[in-house]
């Protein structure tokens, strides 16, 4: 730690010793009007390079970086005007220079903005990927990470001005829609000539203007012409040295022309190189967005998968894995376009974790009962997406889009730990577990969009979702872990046994259906009225059982109070009214909704039903204090549903400690949110600032209500009459300056008052939330992180930067203190070095757990200029770390964990260029 801190010292004192001087003033027009977003350039009269660039402020200032005493040629360019261009040479001196621009013959735009690195056109910032890159980069995430106002975090997801990029396209072409991961970490770096973000974006050009966009964002890539109409991209393979039998092999080609586009992605490892995770799986949308998100009902189909265990930091003991994916973009004529992608994946996982659960008192919320496991866990995980789409436009008026997306994933868990609580006994026990599920779903929209006149837009949007979930948990231990106690225990039934094998089985079936009707009517050029017409049904059936298996082989097959038989039907008939106007800096879109949900379960014999009728209210309101600089309010109450798996009355087996009985009488929650948003992009500077501040208050929340017997726990669900509340912010602040620095700063603060109940005694029929003891936790999150980096051309290129993360809990606290640094160089025209460290300290403040460890990996690259082929030698976890730790809280207990981590490795790849 004290070498890191000193090397960060003697890291800053070498940048702040450089003889640079400062050129700055105005450009205006003849008039003295100021140009906002003119370009500046200067160009060194000897290397004729670009040394400094900048783009004017609202005010028309700009200010230059540029070496003491050199000749420069100084650029001016604006749209519409005349080019500006004069020779200067700084002495030691800061410099003023004010330019005035005549308005002439407009030039073609790329003719005035070819060089320059950044770039904004309205709701495009454009970024000129050779101004910012040196050669060390071999992955679009690469370029990415050195470009200004943009972030790349770990799991290849992006953020600008603090939002999610959610949409990634190459040429205007969709690449694998529903994630960015892919792109970041496939798409070769020397094909990428520029990248545009896209904010405000609208995948419906009619759309555009009516709708509100401000949390889109997109990112399209423009290919360098040698890429375009040609085969590109590398084929690599390599193997370990030394010790271990490490492989992986990674083709990957890529094919664009206006009218086709081909991306194949393989690879095949034991490395640990993850192209996609069962947290992506999981998560990868296909590109289908929420179409009710603005109508005010929260309704998601729920998982009923087995809770997999899932690496943390995408890191485990060994990690195999066979990977393939394939996507294409073709247009037979101008107006269809045909796309789609297929995903194939097969991994093999061994983890090895110890861990300590602490239940927390519910009355003093100290620890009550410590359980600690060592887990050993096998995962064989395969599992499959495809999407087709196709979208017909034939003018400017008229667009149809109709979309097909399936998942499914053969996915199953062996698991043995060994288990120990307090303070009940010193005892160990044995528990051997075993997870299988093949989840299946099939989800399909259409969407029509007609623009009748200047005035009238119809779009209507259907959405179809078919899903299957068939997950089996199987048991096998030495003890009854929910004997039959009488009264109102929710005893298993089990039969004596020498260990006990149990088996629960689940079938979840869904069929859900959304369709919406909008109508824009463009009352004038500020204001705009929205009515929208929908409905929401949702069909589910849920079927579960559970049995014994007997010393003799023989089944116990339990009562029937052991089994599922529901349906569970919902519908949402609702009618919206939005009215959205625009008045001199200010923009308003107040809207109201009208529902009415019904809804039933049937099960054992009988039905519930429940339907009422809500108005629920929305609002938006934006305050553009200058072009690059607003203020945005959102306000929305939402009825908030469950689905089946809640409402089903019969036991149903979680896990080895965890007995689950829904309640068929829950009703909806009541949620209501405000968040305020903050941002400001300072080209004088090329300073980003951006904060968001949210309140969420839910009302009725539907909650866990737990007995516990040691760690066992029976649980159910009900209506709380008390109101959960979160409050959380963020800040966000990037720089780039001088050209060759880029510095970072990002805090983050979340504050949550949960409220959750435990029963007194075991739960049964008569328990209720009115009867139970009330645990109110909270919790405080706060997240720091800052980095300082450099971008040079010719020398080596250093980001320096520190994380702290703190878990304040009800009953602990916990510290993550994370210095890193990162090292790139390229130089004698073939060889370049990257490496990557990253030091950790995580402890609680009572000390009771406390570790070090750090992560070291480094890259040594050859490749001849213009040669085709590449040789590398990369060494990961070369301090060879044995474990990392994280810790949770779930408001009952706090979870902390220690985990096995693959061991040191040397790779020798060898790499082709297409």
């Amino acid at each position: 730690m004290k070498n890191f801190l000193l090397a960060l010292l003697l890291f800053m004192s070498a940048l702040s010793y450089s003889q640079t001087i400062k050129m700055q003033g105005t450009i205006k027009d003849s008039t003295g009007l100021a140009l906002e977003m003119a370009n500046v350039m200067a160009v060194n009269k000897t290397t004729n390079s670009m040394d400094s660039y900048g783009i004017t402020d609202d005010a028309g200032r700009y200010q230059l970086a540029l070496t003491a005493n050199t000749t420069y040629i100084i650029k001016a360019s604006y749209i519409g005007y005349t080019p500006f261009e004069i020779t200067i040479t700084t002495g030691t001196e800061n410099m003023v220079k004010n330019i005035a621009l005549k308005q002439g013959v407009e030039l073609n735009e790329l003719e005035i903005v070819h060089e320059m690195p950044v770039t904004i056109k309205g709701d495009t910032i454009v970024y000129n990927s050779d101004s910012f890159t040196n050669g060390t980069e071999r992955k679009l995430g690469d370029v990415l990470k050195k470009l200004p106002g943009v972030e790349v975090d770990k799991d290849g997801g992006i953020k600008v001005e603090g939002k999610t990029v959610s949409k990634l396209m190459v040429e205007g072409k969709d690449f694998f829609d529903g994630d960015t991961k892919l792109g970041v970490q496939n798409i070769p770096a020397d094909a990428v000539s520029k990248v545009e973000v896209l904010r405000n974006y609208s995948e419906i050009s009619q759309l555009k203007g009516v709708e509100n966009n401000e949390d889109n964002v997109a990112m399209n890539i423009k290919l360098k012409e040698g890429k375009k109409n040609f085969w590109f991209g590398d084929i690599s393979a390599g193997a370990s040295i030394g010790e271990g039998e490490r492989y992986i092999a990674n083709p990957k080609l890529f094919y664009y022309n206006p009218k086709l586009s081909l991306n194949f992605i393989g690879n095949f490892n034991n490395t640990g190189e993850l192209p996609l995770t069962m947290q992506d799986y999981f998560k990868f949308s296909g590109g289908f967005r929420n179409m009710m998100k603005k109508g005010g009902t929260n309704f998601n189909v729920g998982s009923n998968d087995l809770g997999l265990s899932l690496m943390r930091n995408n890191r485990a003991k060994e990690i195999e894995t066979k990977f393939g994916a394939a996507n294409f973009s073709y247009n037979p004529i101008t107006s269809l376009t045909l796309s789609g992608f297929a995903i194939i994946n097969s991994s093999r996982t061994e983890m090895e974790t110890k861990s300590r659960n602490t239940l927390l008192d519910p009355i003093t919320g100290n620890p009550q009962t410590i359980q600690d496991t060592e887990e050993t866990t096998e995962q064989k995980t395969d599992y499959a997406m495809f999407k087709l789409s196709s979208s017909y436009k034939p003018n400017k008026n008229f667009q149809a889009d109709y979309d097909l997306f399936m998942k499914t994933s053969d996915q199953q868990e062996y698991g043995e730990l060994l288990s120990s609580v307090m303070p009940e006994t010193s005892q160990s026990q044995d528990i051997f577990t075993t997870k299988k599920q093949k989840p299946f779903s099939f989800n399909q929209n259409l969407n029509l969009y007609y623009t009748l006149d200047d005035k009238n837009i119809f779009a209507f949007e259907g959405q179809h979702l078919y899903q299957e979930e068939d997950p089996l948990y199987n048991v096998n231990l030495g003890n009854n872990p929910f004997p039959d106690t009488g009264g109102a225990s929710p005893g298993l039934g089990l039969i004596d046994a020498s260990r006990y094998d149990i088996s629960q089985t689940r079938f979840v079936k869904t069929n859900k259906t959304d369709a919406k009707l909008d109508y824009y009517y463009t009352l004038s050029p500020k204001s705009i009225i929205n009515i929208t017409a929908g409905n929401t049904y949702s069909y589910q059936s849920f079927d579960s059982s559970m049995f014994q298996l007997l010393d003799d082989n023989n089944v116990n097959t339990m009562s029937d109070e052991k089994k599922n038989d529901v349906s569970y039907a919902f519908n949402d008939a609702f009618l919206a009214a939005h009215f959205r106007f625009i008045t001199g800096k200010f923009e308003f879109n107040p809207g109201l909704s009208m529902h009415s949900y019904t809804m039933y379960n049937d099960q054992l014999g009988s039905r519930t039903d429940n339907y009422f009728f809500r108005v629920l209210p929305d609002a938006f309101a934006q305050f553009q204090i200058k072009k690059s600089e607003r203020l945005t309010y959102r306000y929305s109450m939402t009825t908030d549903f469950t689905d089946v798996a809640d409402f089903a009355r019969g036991l149903v087996l979680n896990s080895y400690k965890s007995l689950f009985q829904g309640n068929r009488n829950l009703k909806n929650g009541l949620y209501q949110s405000h968040s305020l948003n903050y941002f400001k992009y300072n080209m004088f500077n090329f300073t980003q600032i951006y904060g968001s501040l949210t309140y969420t208050r839910k009302m009725d929340a539907i909650k866990s209500l737990s007995a516990f017997s040691g760690i066992n726990q029976v649980s159910t669900v009900e209506n709380s009459p008390f109101a959960d509340e979160s409050i959380t912010a963020y800040a966000g602040y990037n720089r780039s300056f001088a050209r060759f620095y880029k510095a970072s700063l990002n805090a983050s603060v979340s504050w949550s008052r949960f409220n959750n109940f435990r029963a007194n005694g075991i739960t049964g029929e008569n328990t209720s939330i009115a009867n139970s003891i009330r645990q109110v936790s909270e919790q405080v999150s706060q997240s720091y992180t800052a980095s300082f980096g450099t971008n040079y051309k010719t020398i080596p290129n250093l980001e320096l930067g520190y994380s702290l993360t703190l878990n304040d809990y009800t009953s602990n606290k916990f510290y993550n203190h994370s210095p890193f640094a990162r090292l790139d160089y390229y130089f004698w025209d073939a060889f370049t070095v990257t490496a990557n460290y990253e030091y950790t300290h995580y402890y609680n403040d009572s000390r009771t757990s406390d570790n070090e460890y750090d992560f070291l990996s480094a890259d040594i690259m050859y490749r001849q200029k213009d040669s085709h082929w590449e040789f590398k030698v990369g060494g990961t976890n070369l301090l060879n770390t044995t474990s990392l730790n994280d810790d949770s809280f779930n408001q009952l207990s706090t979870y902390t964990s220690r985990y096995r981590v693959q061991p040191r490795y040397l790779l020798l790849t060898i790499k082709y260029n297409l």
